[in-house]
Formats: C-alpha cells, sequence, structure tokens
C-alpha cells in the first residue's frame, strides 16, 4: 500500500508555502538584490515540528553570518591570488565540517552552513571584490528574511510540539521492542527465526528518536523532559547487548544439556510480564540492580542452588559449568527486567507529560544503576580527517578548473559542489546520496524552466504568481513532510527557487538561465565523481572500524587490573562502548546475517572485562591470579586480532577461562568469565572439563 500524505503532512505544506510566498514578498518589498534566496530558506529552515525549525533557523543565522563575515575579510585580500584564495576557500571548508562533524548536537549546522557558505557568497563575488560587504550584508537579510517567515508561521498557524510526536514514537518503540524482546525470550524456533528482522525494526526506531531528541530542547518543554528522553535513549541502547548476551547464553545451554527448567520459567514469566504491559513487577526477579549493593549475587545463588538440585545429575565439572551459566543467564535477566522496567516508567512520564502532568523526572529512581556511564564519546577521528580532507581537496581542485578554464559561470559550479561535498559527508555511503541530490537538481532545473518561460509570462502581478508556484511547491511540501523524500523535497524546493531567480521584474533569459544554471548541475557531478573515486567504500567499513575500535579497547584495557584508580576511566570506556554500540544499531539495520561479528560479542567482552577488574580485589589470591592470567589472554588474543595473526580464540584461553570457572565464587565474576566464554566460542565448544569445588 503506497503511504499516502496524512492530514500532517499538507499541513506542514501549506505552512510552508504561505511562509515561502511571505518571506518572497518582504524580499521584494525590501529590494534586495536577489529575494529568491529568501524564498529558498524556508524550505531550507521549513521542519513538520515547531522546535526543529527554530533550532534549523538559529543556526542557519549564526552559520550564515560566520560565511558572510569570512567573505568579507578574505575576499579583498587574496582576490588577486586567486589559486591562494581557492585553497583558503578549501581548508576552511574542511576545517570547519571538522568540527560539525565532532559536534553531534543541531549545532552541527553552524559549522557545516559556515563551511559551504564562504564559497557560496565570496566565489561569486570575485569580479566585484570592492562589492563584497554589500553583497554579504544583502544574502545575510535575503537568508534572515526567509528564517523569520518561516519561525513565525510555523510557531503561529498550528504549531506542531515536538512533544506529541515524541510521545507518539515512544509508544511505537515500546510496542517494537515488546515483540524483539518476547522473541529473544523464546525459545520457539519460529521467534528465533525473527529476531534479526524485529531488531532492524527496533534500531529503525531508535535511529528516529534520535533525531526528535535533538529538537526537544527547542520545543517548549522543561529541562527535565529532555534529560527523562535521554535517560530513555540511552536505556534503549543498554537493552541490546544485554538482550544478546542472554539470548548467546540461553543458545549455549541448548546446545549442551539444555535450558534448566527454573530458567525457562523465569523468561516466559518475565515475557508475559512484558506483553501484560510492565504493569506489575515480574515473579521471583529482583529488578534493583546496584552495582554498589549487587544483589545479583544473592539472587543468582539461589538460582544456581535450585537448579544442582533439580538438574539431573551428571559429572561435577558439568554440574559446575550448567550452574555458572545459569549465573549469567540469571543475571543478564534481572538486568533486562530492570532496564525494561526503567523504560516503562520514562514512556508513561513522557506522555502523562504530553497530557499536562508534573514534571516527568520528578522523584524518578532508575532501577537499572550498575554502568555508571559517563559522557565520553567515540569518535573516529581518522575516518573524519579523511573524510573532510577529500572535501577540501576536491573543492580546491573545482576550483582551479574553474579558474584555469576561464568559465564565466564556474563560481556556481564550485559553489555548488562545495554544497554537496559538505551536506553529505558525514555519511558512511555518500555518493549515493549526491547522485539523490544531481537527480533532483536536474528535475528542479527542468521544473524552474517550464515554470519561467512557459508559466511566469502569463503573471501579471504577485496574485498570479502565487497561483502559479502553488501546485510544484505544495507538492514539494509534501515530499520534505516525509522522512524518506525529505533529502529529495529539500533539494527540489531549494535549487527550484534559486533556479527561477525571481526579480522585482520579469527579465529571463535563456542563455543566461542555461549557463548558470547547468554549471550547478555539473559542479554537483564533479561532487559525485570525486566522491565515487575518493570514498568506494561504505557501511561495512564504518562497522568494521567500529568493531576494530572495541578490539583495541578491550587489548589496551584488559590488563589494567588496579580498579581503585581507574574507576573514573571505566566509567569513560562504559560510555564510549555504548555509545559505539549506538552508533552501531543503526548500521545493523543493514546488515544481512544475525551471526555477522556486529560488534555485539564485542561489547560484551568489554563489559565481562570490567565486571572482573572490579570484582578483583574481592576475590582470594589464587582467584585474582586466574582471573588475570585470563585477562591477559584476552588482551594477547585482541592484539593478535588487530594485526591479523588470529581469527579465532586460542585453545589456550579456552583452558584458561575453565580453571577461572572452576576456583571464582563470586556470582558476578562467575557470569563475566561465562559472558566471555559464550561470546569469544561458538556454542558448540565445552569448556575444560572444571573440577568440582570443595
Amino acid at each position: 500500500m503506497p503511504n499516502w500524505p496524512s492530514a500532517r503532512d499538507w499541513l506542514f505544506s501549506v505552512k510552508a508555502f504561505i511562509a515561502s510566498m511571505l518571506a518572497l514578498w518582504i524580499a521584494l518589498y525590501m529590494g534586495l538584490p536577489r529575494p529568491y534566496w529568501a524564498m529558498a530558506t524556508v524550505y531550507v529552515v521549513a521542519h513538520p515540528l515547531t522546535g526543529a525549525t527554530r533550532s534549523k533557523a538559529l543556526y542557519r543565522v549564526a552559520g550564515t553570518l560566520i560565511g558572510a563575515c569570512a567573505s568579507v575579510a578574505l575576499v579583498p585580500m587574496f582576490v588577486n591570488a586567486p589559486p591562494l584564495l581557492m585553497a583558503i576557500v578549501a581548508l576552511w571548508a574542511g576545517v570547519l565540517l571538522y568540527f560539525s562533524l565532532l559536534d553531534r548536537t543541531p549545532r552541527s549546522y553552524v559549522f557545516m552552513l559556515a563551511a559551504y557558505t564562504l564559497a557560496l557568497v565570496a566565489l561569486p563575488a570575485v569580479d566585484n571584490p570592492g562589492g563584497i560587504f554589500d553583497i554579504a550584508i544583502a544574502r545575510s537579510e535575503e537568508i534572515c528574511v526567509g528564517i523569520l517567515c518561516a519561525s513565525v508561521v510555523g510557531a503561529v498557524l498550528f504549531p506542531t510540539s515536538v512533544t506529541a510526536v515524541f510521545g507518539d514514537r515512544t509508544r511505537q518503540w515500546m510496542a517494537d521492542a515488546t515483540v524483539w524482546a518476547t522473541d529473544m525470550l523464546s525459545q520457539n524456533p519460529q521467534a528465533r527465526a525473527t529476531r534479526h528482522k524485529s531488531r532492524h525494526k527496533l534500531a529503525a526506531d531508535i535511529i528516529a528518536l534520535d533525531q526528535l531528541i535533538t529538537q526537544l530542547s527547542y520545543d517548549t518543554d522543561s529541562a527535565g523532559r529532555v534529560r527523562a528522553a535521554r535517560e530513555l535513549r540511552g536505556r534503549m541502547t543498554m537493552l541490546l547487548p544485554v538482550l544478546s548476551s542472554l539470548a548467546a547464553i540461553v543458545e549455549s545451554m541448548q546446545a549442551h544439556h539444555g535450558v534448566p527448567q527454573v530458567l525457562t520459567a523465569r523468561m516466559r514469566e518475565v515475557s508475559d510480564w512484558i506483553q501484560a504491559g510492565a504493569v506489575t513487577p515480574p515473579p521471583n526477579v529482583d529488578m534493583t540492580v546496584d552495582m554498589t549493593v549487587d544483589m545479583t549475587a544473592a539472587n543468582s545463588v539461589e538460582a544456581v542452588e535450585e537448579a544442582t538440585q533439580d538438574a539431573d545429575s551428571g559429572a561435577a565439572g558439568a554440574d559446575r559449568w550448567d550452574a555458572a551459566m545459569l549465573t549469567a543467564a540469571t543475571d543478564r535477566l534481572q538486568q533486562m527486567v530492570a532496564l525494561w522496567q526503567d523504560c516503562v516508567t520514562l514512556c508513561r512520564a513522557i506522555c502523562n507529560r504530553e497530557k499536562g502532568a508534573d514534571e516527568p523526572m520528578a522523584g524518578w529512581t532508575p532501577m537499572f544503576r550498575r554502568w555508571d556511564v559517563g559522557a565520553a564519546r567515540h569518535y573516529d577521528y581518522g575516518m573524519m580527517l579523511f573524510s573532510t580532507s577529500t572535501v577540501a581537496l576536491g573543492i580546491f581542485l573545482m576550483g582551479m578548473l574553474w579558474i584555469w578554464s576561464g568559465w564565466a559561470d564556474g563560481a556556481s559550479a564550485v559553489a555548488l559542489g562545495a554544497v554537496a561535498c559538505c551536506f553529505f559527508a558525514a555519511a558512511d555511503e555518500p555518493a549515493p546520496m549526491i547522485q539523490s541530490f544531481f537527480n533532483a537538481n536536474v528535475v528542479a532545473v527542468v521544473m524552474a524552466m517550464v515554470l519561467l518561460f512557459a508559466v511566469l509570462p502569463i503573471a501579471q502581478n504577485y496574485e498570479l504568481l502565487v497561483l502559479s508556484f502553488a501546485l510544484p511547491f505544495l507538492a514539494i511540501g509534501l515530499l520534505i513532510a516525509q522522512p524518506r523524500f525529505a533529502p529529495i523535497g529539500l533539494a527540489l524546493g531549494v535549487v527550484t527557487a534559486s533556479d527561477i531567480g525571481i526579480q522585482g521584474v520579469y527579465s529571463a533569459d535563456f542563455t543566461t538561465f542555461f549557463n548558470s544554471n547547468i554549471a550547478g548541475v555539473a559542479g554537483i557531478l564533479f561532487a559525485l565523481l570525486w566522491t565515487l573515486a575518493m570514498r568506494p567504500f561504505g557501511t561495512q567499513a564504518a562497522v568494521r572500524r567500529l568493531v576494530r575500535a572495541s578490539w583495541s579497547d578491550i587489548a589496551d584495557h584488559a590488563q589494567v587490573t588496579d580498579a581503585r584508580s581507574h574507576t573514573h576511566h571505566h566509567t569513560q570506556l562504559r560510555s564510549r562502548m555504548l555509545d559505539r554500540v549506538a552508533q552501531l544499531v543503526p548500521r545493523l539495520a543493514a546488515s544481512a546475517s544475525e551471526v555477522s561479528s556486529d560488534g555485539f560479542n564485542e561489547v560484551r567482552v568489554e563489559l565481562s572485562t570490567l565486571a572482573l577488574q572490579r570484582e578483583l580485589p574481592s576475590l582470594e589470591a589464587n582467584q585474582q591470579h586466574a582471573v588475570r592470567r585470563v585477562l591477559r589472554s584476552v588482551a594477547g588474543y585482541y592484539e593478535a586480532r588487530l594485526k591479523g595473526k588470529l581469527d579465532a580464540p586460542p585453545p589456550a584461553l579456552c583452558t584458561r577461562l575453565s580453571r577461572a570457572q572452576s576456583l571464582v565464587r563470586s556470582p558476578i565474576a562467575l557470569s563475566a568469565l561465562v559472558e566471555m566464554h559464550v561470546s569469544m566460542f561458538p556454542p558448540a565448544v565445552l569448556p575444560a572439563p572444571i573440577p568440582a569445588k570443595p
């Protein structure tokens, strides 16, 4: 079934059209030299959500002013040295683009816009350096008029709050997460077959929520609401490795002696509790998971004793391994329950706030407190530097081709090529997006030509001009309103308005129109070919680099066993790991295999490493020695993986894990050792025989 535009989409399109026509009228009334920039700017900043429009408007003003000021400062100084000016423009774009990639908030728009605004304003003015100040002022005024109109119309005419949409999305996420969680908890083969698909849907939901959360602080909401949204997003991410860990442990149990009845019953009870809406606590599961007073130990010991009494008699080592796996499974189940209750509580608080309830975070105490997560984030500095350097080099080469060729309209080619390169530099695969941008520009040129030479000549007044624009621009607004088509709609709206080039008096000339617009298309085509040549790799390369970053973290930190002096370091490491998972989630949606190396195994090994380091001071001397040998082996294995020397863990690591499991009595440390084993070895690989504990 086609996804027809909703009433909300139509409302947004009408509002954007009204704002664009108002901006055009004001710019014409003020006698600005390029009033169509005001009209185009409306479609740049317009968004179905009022908060998103505010943030884009604010940061577009800031980015425009920075780029315009740079133009005023640089063009008069270097206009007589064109290669040097192009080098400065390219370097400016690369540096500011790098800063935009470092900032993952809406503030990044300031740096990205300033990066290409210099090229947009400065390069067309090289023939008139004395007028650069007037040009910069005019461009700023035109853009500010468009921003003001978009903001005012969006806020006055039926404003759509991020609050209402976010409430709807959180409810949708809880519904999809319920499907995934029950699939993961079920041992039904049919449910296991749908896990990968439901995980993909959950990944898409998290991406959608990410985009909304960044806009919440610009809506008319309290700081508590923003905090609640961020807490919910964090726990959504934590659920992924926790449930992945539980599923891996259960799969290992099935490969050995089967899943104990006590665990099957608990998983079934938790699944029923989730499907019932988590109104009451799940039976027999303590849902307080605290790092300092961790009752996982007590509950796990009880579960292990129960399982050992009920299970079939066998070898002492097999009993010990089965009990150890049950300890780990119970621990993960408790984490999952605590996370789920936090998610449900936060979701209800957000939805109640939407209906006028009190502060959503007032009196809230998280049930999941095991991982103290700081503010550290993972950045792939190498890839960021490569991406921005290739953009800068591409802009410089475009500029030098323009200089050497003496093409009169070459400035437009360089400017639009810079826009295309900067706009999509953060993507893993920018080439397909630039291809869509190129296609949209070609369509926009054709639309502009039809409007300019066939429709506008009969528009004798402003009212007829508005009627002439209504059909195409209302359709463009509908495209922008739908996330799948928003980039295409944005390109069509901005480029069509710019290509028409409305002035105070109709003075269309086909030769001028063709030359100027073919230059823009040529610049985008150069950006596409340059990107295809310089960045042929895609999402899989980004996933590999993220996974290798996890290997590097494990290799660097597995042997750091002084937990007392590294508490803060552990917090930062956990934060970086979870941020890495958040970056993996959208990329996993494109993954074709559930069993492929998707980064979750590495995250689980890393968390287990930190848990062992935290428990070391409380272990006896012989247990500490065994655990340290495990950590050294883990570090050595991942160092070898980084160097390409090993593809699978060595048997010696399995032996050391088994030895440590036979000695360790702490349920937390034992769970971590089991987690390491099931994460690093296939389910069919049994640990070495474990002697019974005295």
